[in-house]
């Protein structure tokens, strides 16, 4: 699965993005999607996950101002982030890895399709 991110940028504490994810493969909806992010220094952290059934999870750093959707039609995976704060800087990258055990896998080692990142960056 090759994974491709957009919709990075500079933006103000308290604005708004949105992150998008195209996949080229014809099975797309059978895949677990994720977005993770990796700031300078830290480790890459799960931010959210959604199965094949639409179902989602978020790690709770992010809950209730991020919000991750697909759309299957397209092959593209989105990440709407709002109420961004400084802390939310970081490369962002999409993941996709086989059905099952999809809520709350936010193990990098789970996922074997990744895409090259793309950059947030929230001044205060």
């Amino acid at each position: 699965v090759h994974l491709v991110e957009s919709g990075g940028g500079s933006v103000q504490s308290g604005g708004s993005l949105r992150l998008s994810c195209a996949a080229s493969t014809y099975r797309y909806s059978f895949y677990c999607m994720a977005w993770f992010r990796q700031a300078p220094g830290k480790e890459r952290e799960g931010v959210a996950t959604i199965g094949r059934d639409g179902s989602t999870s978020y790690a709770d750093s992010v809950s209730g101002r991020f919000s991750i959707s697909r759309d299957n039609a397209k092959n593209t995976l989105y990440l709407q982030m709002n109420s961004l704060k400084p802390e939310d800087t970081a490369m962002y990258y999409c993941a996709a890895r086989p059905p099952g055990g999809c809520y709350l896998a936010f193990g990098r080692y789970d996922y074997n399709n990744w895409g090259q990142g793309t950059q947030v960056t929230v001044s205060s």
